[in-house]
C-alpha cells in the first residue's frame, strides 16, 4: 500500500494522519486550480472552464447541479470547507480524477434499455445532438435486429407452436424454417420490426421528456431513479400504444406461409378484412402489462450493478464496456420476470380472430395444464442467444454512426 511507510501490510494512526494532510494539500492546491479569481470560493463559470479544460463540455445547468451536491447554504457557491468535506475521502490524487469523480458519482447514466430511454444534457437538447444519437441509435438497431433476425423468429415460432407434445426446439425449429422456405425464410417479420425503430424511439423519446417535465415542477430538483422508473413505463405504454398495430403485423409476417402475405400492406390489408380492427390490438394488455416489471428490474439492477462496481474502484469511472455488461444483465433479468405475459402476448397476436376467443387468463391456464411453469418460457433459449451478438454489433454500429454524424461524448 502507498502509504504503509514501515510496509508491515497495515495502517497505523501516524501513516493515516499522514495520508490525510497529504490529501489535504493536494485538495486545496486543486480547489486554488479551479478558483481563478482567487476569491475564495468556486462558482458554477469556474466549473464548467475547469472540465473545458480536460476536453470535457459541461452546460450551466449540470455545472449548477454540481454544486449542489456540496454547497450546504444554497448559494450555489462552494468555500474551501465544502469543497474539503465533500472530497477528503475520494481516493484519487489526480486532478481529472477528482472531477470525474465528482461529476459521474451523480450524473453518469445510461437508458440503454428497451423501456427506459437515454437522458440528454440541455446543452444536447439545444444544438440538436439528440436526434444524432437516436439516429445513430436508430442505424445500430436496424443493423442488429437484421444480423440476429433468424434467432428472433425462431422465438416466435416457439412461442406459438413450441409444446411437449411435439418437442420443437432450435435445431428442429430451425429446420422446419428451412424446409419451409428456404433460407431467406429465416428474415421474415424483420422488414416491419425494422420500420418501426424510428416511430417507437421518437414517440418514446419525446413521451419521456414530457413526463419528466411534469415530475420536475419547477425544475428546481433533480430526476431520481423512481421518477425515471415512472417516467420511462409511463412513455413506453404511450408510444407501445401508438405503434402497436406494428407489433401485430410483425408476429403475423413472422409465422405467414410461403405464399401467403406479399407484404407489410397486403398483410394489414388481409388481416383487417378478415378479421376486423380488433385485431391489430390483440395481446395489448399482457404487453402493457409486461412494461411495468421490465422497466423496474431492469433499471433497479443497472443502477445497483453500476453503484457496485463503483464502490469497488472508486478511482476510476465505468467504462463503456462495464456499462455495457451492467445493462445486457440487468435487461435479461428484466426479460426473465416479464417473459411470460410476452410468451401471452405473441400467442394472442398469433391467432386468428373467427378460429377462437382465447384470453390471456386462458393461454395461461391453458399452457401451465399442458406443459407446467416450463411452457411460460418457451423460445427463452433463441432470445438469450441474441443477447451478445446483437449488443456487440449495435455497439460497433452505433460508435461508427455516432463518429459519422460528428456526435461527441461529453
Amino acid at each position: 500500500m502507498k502509504h504503509d511507510k514501515d510496509r508491515d501490510g497495515k495502517i497505523d494512526f501516524q501513516e493515516f494522519l499522514q495520508y490525510v494532510q497529504e490529501h489535504e494539500d493536494k485538495l486545496r492546491l486543486y480547489f486554488r486550480r479551479i478558483d481563478v479569481n482567487e476569491d475564495g470560493i468556486i462558482d458554477a463559470a469556474e466549473i464548467q472552464e475547469s472540465f473545458r479544460k480536460l476536453g470535457a463540455n459541461l452546460d450551466r445547468t449540470e455545472a449548477e447541479r454540481l454544486l449542489k451536491r456540496m454547497d450546504k447554504d444554497g448559494t450555489l457557491k462552494i468555500d474551501w470547507d465544502e469543497w474539503r468535506e465533500y472530497l477528503v475521502l475520494s481516493p484519487s490524487t489526480d486532478f481529472s480524477d477528482i472531477l470525474h469523480y465528482w461529476r459521474h458519482s451523480t450524473i453518469i447514466d445510461i437508458g440503454d434499455n428497451t423501456i427506459i430511454p437515454d437522458d440528454f444534457t440541455e446543452k444536447e437538447m439545444q444544438t440538436g445532438m439528440w436526434w444524432r444519437h437516436l439516429v445513430a441509435g436508430g442505424a445500430a438497431g436496424a443493423v442488429s435486429r437484421t444480423a440476429t433476425a433468424p434467432l428472433d423468429r425462431l422465438k416466435v415460432l416457439l412461442q406459438v407452436h413450441g409444446s411437449s407434445k411435439n418437442n420443437l426446439g432450435i435445431v428442429t425449429g430451425f429446420k422446419q424454417m428451412l424446409e419451409e422456405g428456404g433460407v431467406k425464410s429465416l428474415w421474415r417479420g424483420n422488414g416491419i420490426n425494422v420500420i418501426k425503430i424510428a416511430p417507437e424511439s421518437a414517440l418514446k423519446f419525446m413521451a419521456y421528456e414530457q413526463v419528466k417535465k411534469l415530475f420536475k415542477g419547477d425544475g428546481s430538483r433533480e430526476i431520481g431513479m423512481m421518477d425515471r422508473f415512472a417516467s420511462g413505463s409511463l412513455a413506453g405504454v404511450i408510444s407501445q400504444t401508438a405503434i402497436y398495430p406494428m407489433e401485430v403485423l410483425k408476429t403475423r409476417l413472422a409465422l405467414r406461409k410461403t405464399g401467403q402475405y406479399s407484404g407489410i400492406i397486403d398483410c394489414a390489408a388481409k388481416v383487417y378484412k378478415y378479421e376486423g380492427a380488433k385485431v391489430f390490438y390483440k395481446g395489448y394488455i399482457p404487453n402493457i402489462l409486461g412494461i411495468i416489471p421490465y422497466a423496474g428490474i431492469d433499471l433497479a439492477i443497472y443502477e445497483t450493478l453500476k453503484k457496485f462496481y463503483m464502490s469497488k474502484n472508486k478511482d476510476k469511472d465505468p467504462g463503456i464496456f462495464v456499462l455495457l455488461g451492467c445493462g445486457t444483465i440487468s435487461s435479461t433479468c428484466g426479460q426473465l420476470a416479464s417473459y411470460p405475459l410476452a410468451l401471452i402476448r405473441t400467442r394472442l397476436q398469433a391467432e386468428v380472430s373467427n378460429k377462437g376467443k382465447n384470453t390471456m387468463t386462458s393461454i395461461f391456464k391453458k399452457i401451465i395444464k399442458e406443459d407446467g411453469l416450463s411452457g411460460l418460457y418457451r423460445g427463452l433459449a433463441p432470445n438469450f442467444l441474441k443477447v451478445a451478438p446483437a449488443v456487440s454489433i449495435s455497439y460497433v454500429i452505433y460508435e461508427r454512426a455516432r463518429k459519422a454524424l460528428g456526435v461527441t461524448m461529453t
